[in-house]
């Protein structure tokens, strides 16, 4: 094959790649979408990025994309949820950009748009120790209060001692096995005035004393955004009892 025939080749394809990503989007932007309220206002992105608005465009899930819940590489690799939301987001973002907290939103009412609110869980009464069989409504889940108010960059303050001021985020990677100071190396993005990764590893390594890191790691947690999973549910006795309940990959196996 001469240089001439593959250089025009290759343009070619990349009309036809271009062509079909248009044809696709087009198609997509036809389905019905709903503007879903992310948990975190747009508060803890920087100004200058899209989620800041604090709201997300996504379309209902089609036949098509159970293809993508369905996948069992995708289960076993912990990316089955990532590529539903690339799929069904209309805002211009991937998954990998969003905190965990506005993603688990997203993935909720995905299942909600595609199967309905009705969640079954298995419950444990508190007065009989049996395990009972109940349905969540999860249009019914409620967002967490959020009210910190945060700076351009989506970072928050706090003061250590009335001394030191750090600066922390709420949209940062954690590994699910990550150790205390992993973690606090992953959120602390400032000491004071210096937000060199060297500087931050030294003050958590030699100068955040362990109460005080504590008080921190109990006050991120507690104005953390997010959703609220406990929820009422029926007794045996045909009280009710509040409970908090997980949500995990069965949530669109039923």
């Amino acid at each position: 094959m001469s240089n001439n025939k593959l250089t025009t080749r290759l343009p070619n394809q990349n009309i036809i790649d271009t062509a079909r990503q248009q044809y696709e989007n087009t198609q997509r932007s036809k389905l019905p979408s709903i503007v879903i309220d992310l948990p975190s206002k747009g508060l803890i992105y920087p100004a200058d990025n899209i989620l800041r608005e604090g709201k997300v465009e996504m379309r209902y899930m089609t036949a098509y994309d159970e293809d993508i819940i369905t996948n069992a590489s995708y289960l076993q690799n912990g990316v089955l949820f990532d590529k539903l939301i690339d799929a069904v987001l209309l805002t211009p973002i991937k998954s990998k950009d969003i905190a965990a907290s506005d993603r688990d939103m997203l993935i909720i009412y995905s299942r909600i748009l595609a199967y309905g609110p009705d969640y079954p869980v298995s419950i444990e009464d508190p007065k009989t120790k049996t395990v009972l069989d109940r349905i969540v409504d999860l249009s019914k889940l409620a967002q967490k209060p959020f009210d910190l108010v945060p700076d351009k960059n989506g970072e928050f303050e706090y003061k250590v001692n009335d001394d030191i001021i750090l600066k922390f985020a709420y949209n940062s990677k954690i590994e699910e096995n990550a150790t205390v100071s992993q973690i606090l190396k992953h959120i602390i993005r400032q000491v004071g005035t210096t937000r060199t990764e060297s500087d931050i590893e030294h003050f958590i390594r030699y100068e955040f004393l362990a109460r005080d890191a504590k008080e921190f790691r109990t006050f991120y947690v507690n104005n953390a955004p997010g959703i609220n999973y406990e929820y009422d549910f029926e007794g045996e006795d045909g009280g009710t009892f509040n409970s908090r309940f997980q949500i995990g990959a069965d949530i669109f196996w039923f």
